[in-house]
């Protein structure tokens, strides 16, 4: 299959059609009284008409059919997706969990491998996020999902993933991400068995973290993102669709590809983002600077400057602080930190912190470096060093209290009982008042 393009930019007006039906986008109106070559117009809202101009989100899709014809919706009984954050009593404990498992026997795809680990908030009030893992081993065959409670930023950490979107097509492989925007439709094809990390934020969406003092340029620049071109399917085949609403998932049948858009405009798209391409800002003089300097993309609460949800990252980088302790410093915080690692090894916990492994440090709950990499840091001499090279950690952070489902704390059997030991060996170094 030849190359798949893309369309540069965040928060762009975009618009594209399938090279197949030329002059399929109408030209001067959205809805014209006959759409070119018998295509259906269709809105896709992600935000109220109303919203300012500014944060006003949505894309007309020009499509063989209206997404309104399926059947009716029902439970569908695979996946294990929950909102309910009540089926485990309150651990403020360090939390670890060594790699998820990848399904070794049968046919899991994509949506039937998915596993909610923690979160918080509520769906129906659009304030909230959800942790999930997914593992899969086979390609969604005849079965699209979306998500009516808001978006999935998708973390791949094992397998290369082909998402097919009403949009377009998007290849994203371990140390990329995607972005698939509340109610957009898609698929998920993979090669070999694959996992990774989803984020979800209930009813509001990505942006790009203010830069402030760094000035116009730095961190995940907006050129750098990719959102696909147009590619219809015309197919007469059952289609399950699958809707995240609610927490749960319902499912329904139509009789041809939802994947049938020959042309679409808008500012409303899905997207996807190479890591690699990061700009890091850190210090070049003393001290460790906050992990805040690392943040990709951000889903803001209403207190300004307070986030939801942060994708964080942890790129190789120089160091080259003076009189510093380099590592991530021992913490407290008012925030909720969840922890993933795509590949290598994490320079705080090295060799105990796996790919495909998580942790959770709670609000108020310490954490910072083991034993090992603090004596190590404390006594290394200051050069300029590389850090992180062949690693990529990341966290999701939020402002809310993270709660454990009863799947992450004791169905997927990862939960590592022994990570608080890690800490143990701290010894004091106190010397006492002068003489």
């Amino acid at each position: 299959m030849a190359e798949l393009k893309y369309l540069n930019g965040f928060g762009s007006e975009f618009s594209s059609e399938d090279p197949r039906c030329p002059g399929s986008l109408p030209e001067g109106q959205n809805s014209p009284q006959k759409c070119a070559y018998g295509l259906y117009a269709e809105q896709l809202s992600g935000t109220a008409f109303t919203a300012p101009r500014v944060e006003n989100k949505r894309s007309w899709l020009y499509r063989i059919r209206p997404s309104v014809v399926h059947k009716p919706f029902r439970r569908f009984a695979k996946g294990n997706l929950t909102c309910d954050w009540n089926e485990e009593e309150p651990d403020p404990n360090q939390m670890r969990w060594n790699p998820f498992d990848v399904p070794k026997t049968g046919n899991v795809d994509f949506v039937e491998g998915l596993n909610t680990v923690c979160g918080a908030g509520d769906p129906k009030l659009k304030l909230g996020l959800a942790v999930h893992i997914f593992s899969c081993n086979k390609s969604m065959d005849r079965r699209a999902i979306y998500n009516a409670d808001g978006d999935f930023l998708i973390v791949p950490q094992l397998g290369t993933l082909r998402i097919t979107t009403e949009f377009g097509q998007m290849i994203v492989k371990p140390n990329e991400i995607a972005v698939i925007q509340q109610g957009m439709r898609f698929k998920v094809g993979v090669s070999q068995p694959s996992r990774g990390y989803i984020l979800e934020v209930y009813g509001r969406h990505f942006t790009l973290p203010d830069l402030g003092p760094i000035g116009a340029n730095g961190l995940a620049n907006p050129r750098d993102f990719q959102t696909p071109v147009a590619r219809y399917e015309d197919t007469l085949e059952t289609y399950e669709i699958v809707s995240k609403y609610q927490g749960k998932l319902f499912v329904c049948e139509q009789d041809h590809s939802p994947f049938d858009v020959v042309a679409w405009h808008g500012n409303y798209v899905p997207y996807k983002y190479d890591l690699s391409k990061f700009m890091v800002i850190n210090s070049v003089s003393f001290d460790h600077c906050d992990p805040s300097i690392f943040t990709v993309l951000t889903c803001q609460s209403e207190k300004h400057g307070t986030a939801i949800a942060d994708f964080v990252i942890f790129p190789p980088r120089w160091s080259v602080q003076e009189h510093t302790f380099r590592p991530p410093y021992y913490h407290r915080n008012c925030m909720s930190e969840f922890m993933g690692l795509i590949f290598g090894e994490y320079e705080a916990k090295k060799g105990a912190f796996l790919p495909g492994g998580a942790t959770l440090h709670s609000i108020m709950t310490p954490h910072g470096p083991d034993v090992n990499c603090f004596e190590t840091a404390s006594e290394e001499k200051l050069v300029p060093a590389r850090v992180a090279d062949g690693t990529q950690a990341f966290m999701f952070e939020s402002c809310l209290g993270l709660a454990v489902t009863k799947w992450g704390a004791k169905t997927c059997e990862k939960l590592d009982a022994e990570y608080y030991k890690c800490w143990q060996g701290l010894k004091k170094h106190f010397t006492g008042p002068k003489a």
